[in-house]
Formats: structure tokens, C-alpha cells, sequence
């Protein structure tokens, strides 16, 4: 069974740059088959998904955030990660990354095989 965990910092300040890592066991994000996820929850509202890395390295954000967003992957761990710019208070949220087929619809957020437990991250001077 895939498993996924999310790594980094719980605190970042105001209009820096939040970088988070998803390191995944027991399959491989070069195989042709499962898409990988970030997703977060700002505190007291829903699912929001953020970006994909797909098996072959191509990558896709949400419009609200692609400015801001980088996504990308270190095949020699099997991990993948994101970058978020120019954060605020708002971008504080428990952020996910999570698995599912990568041919079902990217942007929808109750579908995923596999998710990672999730990690708390603040934004804050």
C-alpha cells in the first residue's frame, strides 16, 4: 500500500516562500500510473486543490495559485515537492499530498486513493 508523508515547516512568515516535501513509500511517483497531489484546508473551510506532478514530470497548478506555486520531484528519493511564494496569513491551512489515477479529473478533491496524514502550517510574524 502506497504510503505518503508530509514534511516541513510548521511556521512561515509573512511573504516568504513555504517549501514542503511528500515522501512516498511502497510505490514509485515515475510510474505510469498514479498522479501526485497537494492539496490544503484553511481552518474552517474546504478541500482546496493546489497542483500535480504527473509520472512523465509535467506539471499543472490551480489558476488562483500558479503564480505562486512550484511543484517538482527528486526521483532518486521518490519524493515530490512544493513551493508556495509570497505567502500571507491566509495560505495558513494543513496541507496534504496525496495520490490517486492520473487520469481522473485533477481538480477534484474527494477521490484519492492515498493520502498523506497532513501537516499544520502557519503563517505569521
Amino acid at each position: 500500500q502506497v504510503q505518503l508523508q508530509e514534511s516541513g515547516p510548521g511556521l512561515v512568515e509573512p511573504s516568504q516562500t513555504l517549501s514542503l516535501t511528500c515522501t512516498v513509500s511502497h510505490g514509485s511517483i515515475t510510474t505510469n500510473y498514479y498522479a501526485w497531489h497537494w492539496i490544503r484546508q484553511p481552518p474552517g473551510k474546504g478541500l482546496e486543490w493546489m497542483g500535480v506532478i504527473h509520472y512523465d514530470c509535467s506539471t499543472y497548478s490551480s489558476p488562483s495559485l500558479k503564480s505562486r506555486t512550484s511543484i517538482s520531484r527528486d526521483t532518486s528519493k521518490n519524493q515530490f515537492s512544493l513551493q508556495l511564494r509570497s505567502v500571507t496569513p491566509e495560505d495558513t491551512a494543513v496541507y496534504y499530498c496525496a495520490a490517486k489515477p492520473h487520469w481522473y479529473l485533477i481538480t477534484r478533491t474527494d477521490d484519492y486513493d492515498y493520502w498523506g496524514q497532513g501537516t499544520q502550517v502557519t503563517v505569521s510574524s
